[in-house]
């Protein structure tokens, strides 16, 4: 059975979408849930669908090796970033090559980057009358929204669509997408 462990510093939407898909499965499990936000509805989400989770602080991430040493207790075949705001920190990343992911909410390389997360690059999308937007999916590297693309996903951005319509086919397109490109990483 492959192991997941999710790190979400929000509300947690793509996190129970991935727990629920893989719930039934013989294949893959998530086994954790990561939080840098005690208060995200993350953990909440978790807790009701009998995840483990866990917060951490700033300094058990970048300064110790912590949450370095709770992942490798977890053993995890895949780590997926789902709405986590930090960079990752070299020392997980070269301790688990290959093997962490991100969705980011555009079409990367553009409105990549720090601070483009969430309503930031939806709103910088309508600003730029953008025709089309869509998600990706990438490995993390040590720089924002940098690592090799693994997937894309694209869609319309009408005339008269809003930050908040952008924002609504983004999250259509997380659901769809990112379990079945999760399901087939862990399958190669």
């Amino acid at each position: 059975m492959k192991r997941i462990v999710i790190f979400a510093s929000g509300s947690g939407s793509n996190a129970e979408n991935l727990i629920k898909f893989f719930q039934d499965s013989d294949q893959a499990s998530v086994i954790q849930i990561l939080s840098n936000n005690p208060h995200a509805k993350v953990l909440d989400r978790a807790k009701r669908l009998g995840v483990s989770g866990l917060s951490f602080n700033k300094i058990a991430f970048t300064k110790t090796d912590d949450v370095l040493n709770i992942l490798k207790a977890s053993q995890p075949d895949l780590i997926v970033l789902a709405g986590f705001l930090w960079k990752f920190p070299e020392n997980i990343i070269n301790s688990f090559p290959n093997k962490i992911i991100n969705i980011h909410p555009a079409l990367l390389p553009n409105y990549g980057g720090k601070g483009m997360y969430g309503m930031h690059v939806h709103r910088a999308i309508i600003e730029n009358n953008e025709a089309e937007t869509g998600i990706t999916i990438h490995f993390v590297n040590e720089n924002y929204d940098e690592g090799a693309i693994i997937f894309q996903a694209k869609c319309d951005v009408l005339a008269n669509d809003t930050a908040e319509d952008v924002a609504s086919k983004i999250h259509e397109l997380e659901m769809e997408h990112f379990p079945k490109v999760i399901e087939t990483l862990l399958n190669e």
